[in-house]
């Protein structure tokens, strides 16, 4: 059971990567077009949103951070908080409906980002997203591994009827996990209950959900 858990978790990673286009500069993964029945399947909820935070190039991650400190982190801009206004404010008009808490990452930039799009009183840190940020540290092939299966046992549960799971945490190293997220980027996963794995069935940007919202108005 373990081990078919696993094979399942490593086949939808697997199967992302060779589905999705990756953009000519940069290396981050394009997204692909939004399609109006993804939309509307939102609407109805049952999908995890995965959003990487906003623009942060304030301070620095020092050796031994503190994450009750955001003097001792690499912090959101004025650039980043204002994505992460236009994050909240796309889903509220697009009407798509989250679960509350929002979970985030305990470092400031992605507090920060969840407070900004979703209210202060609406995020719940979960020291679980902030062991994405390791992936990017030199963790041996089985560290490695280990937390891409525990990524996969993560995103297999599905949220609370009609809604939809919102994450704000980090981008991945290229060719880990995800793989790379743009600044308030947002991967669309479907899961497929515990132990059955889930389904990447959308990449938005932040201009694409924007872009939805014009549309719409």
């Amino acid at each position: 059971m373990i081990k078919g858990h696993i094979i399942t978790g490593i086949l939808c990673i697997i199967l992302m990567f060779h589905t999705q286009p990756v953009e000519a500069s940069g290396g981050i993964l394009k997204s692909r077009p939004v399609e109006p029945s993804l939309l509307n399947s939102l609407r109805q909820g049952g999908y995890i949103l995965y959003v990487r935070h906003g623009e942060a190039t304030v301070g620095e991650d020092i050796p031994g951070m503190d994450f009750n400190d955001c003097s001792t982190q690499r912090n959101l801009s004025e650039a980043g908080r204002r994505q992460a206004v236009q994050f909240g404010e796309a889903l509220r008009r697009l009407q798509i409906p989250v679960q509350t808490p929002v979970l985030a990452s305990p470092f400031c930039r992605a507090k920060e980002t969840a407070e900004l799009a979703f209210g202060e009183g609406m995020v719940q840190t979960d020291a679980f997203w902030a062991r994405i940020y390791n992936l990017s540290n030199s963790l041996s092939p089985a560290e490695q591994q280990g937390l891409v299966n525990d990524l996969t046992s993560a995103l297999e549960g599905s949220p609370s009827p009609g809604t939809n799971k919102v994450i704000i945490a980090h981008s991945f190293p290229q060719g880990v996990g995800l793989g790379e997220i743009a600044n308030l980027g947002t991967i669309i996963i479907k899961p497929n209950g515990q132990g059955k794995g889930f389904e990447v069935v959308g990449r938005f940007t932040l201009e694409e959900w924007l872009s939805l919202l014009r549309e719409a108005s």
